[in-house]
């Protein structure tokens, strides 16, 4: 048996053997293996985070991961980027009958090496299988939980705070975009897809950090013109300042497309205080994830909208945007 059948969704004796075969082949945690219907994990301690997502990415495998890799990455960064330490990881799949099992074992095993990098553990899932064409061949959806080790809220935000991304823009979306082959552009740019706990945790101990963001679907400037929206303030941003690949952007010249609006899936929006920011610039530049770190701008009390500084010396507004230049990159 080469495919997904119908009857491996069913509970019975081939959801069975494809558990214990295939699944537990790679997510071998000492929580899942009991098969029961809840697993029991240890919190002691005072808060806990808690984030869930759901991954329909297209196509499933893209220059730099797949949809494993980025379920993972995905819902460990969300958790980073609240202050936690991620530790627990629930999967839910969705896959369509016909799907190839030798698919299935690769992002199982990107799921599994991207985990026990990123020091999380698989405690508990669920497969459904649905008919041929019901589904886009497979569907994952996530559930993770962290320490919480320094609450970062939005308002703390305030004028004069410095803001830094840490690396280049655009890359996961533009990567996955060329990877469906319906721009005809003959150019590699790989996904960004990372997780970021050996970048984002040793800065926890920073006095001075305020807030971060994962500037996935809407890229950067989302994210700013929510914070801006939230908090009745500006934010000024230096386009000279963004870190973009030169082959994003010529990709995104060609398009019509703003790598600022382009997601990202191993870049962190870091808001620090000022007396702050050279020390978290420092550490950045230290892991290789973050050679690219760069301050792009600044929140302000004097507008409160998020406003781009060109390179030619003009100005615009970057404003929330209404629909996804490009569905289904996550």
């Amino acid at each position: 048996m080469s495919k997904i059948e119908i009857g491996h969704g069913s509970g019975g004796s081939l959801t069975k053997d494809l558990i214990e075969n295939i699944f537990l082949k790679y997510l071998n945690s000492e929580e899942l293996k009991p098969l029961d219907d809840a697993s029991y994990i240890n919190l002691k301690r005072e808060k806990t985070a808690i984030t869930t997502d759901s991954y329909v990415v297209r196509p499933l495998f893209f220059p730099g991961g797949n949809i494993g890799k980025l379920s993972v990455c995905g819902t460990v960064n969300d958790l980073l980027v609240s202050g936690s330490v991620p530790e627990y990881l629930s999967l839910g799949f969705i896959i369509e009958e016909g799907f190839p099992l030798d698919s299935l074992e690769t992002i199982l095993k990107s799921i599994n090496d991207t985990a026990e990098n990123a020091g999380v553990r698989v405690v508990t899932g669920d497969t459904k299988v649905v008919e041929k064409n019901k589904c886009d061949g497979i569907y994952i959806n996530t559930t993770g939980l962290g320490e919480l080790v320094i609450p970062l809220f939005l308002m703390d935000v305030s004028d004069g705070d410095i803001v830094i991304i840490t690396g280049t823009v655009g890359d996961h979306g533009t990567a996955v975009a060329l990877a469906r082959d319906e721009l005809h552009i003959d150019t590699l740019v790989k996904s960004d897809c990372a997780s970021l706990h050996e970048l984002l945790i040793p800065l926890f101990d920073i006095e001075g950090l305020k807030w971060m963001r994962d500037p996935t679907r809407g890229g950067v400037a989302t994210a700013l013109a929510e914070l801006s929206e939230k908090t009745g303030l500006g934010v000024e941003v230096f386009e000279e300042k963004v870190p973009v690949r030169e082959d994003v952007r010529f990709i995104s010249d060609m398009l019509g497309y703003d790598p600022l609006y382009i997601a990202n899936e191993g870049k962190a929006l870091i808001i620090t205080s000022p007396e702050a920011a050279d020390r978290i610039i420092d550490n950045l530049k230290k892991h290789p994830l973050g050679r690219d770190a760069s301050v792009i701008g600044r929140v302000t009390s004097n507008f409160n909208r998020v406003r781009l500084k060109t390179r030619i010396g003009g100005e615009r507004v970057l404003d929330l945007l209404e629909e996804e230049l490009l569905p289904r990159i996550c």
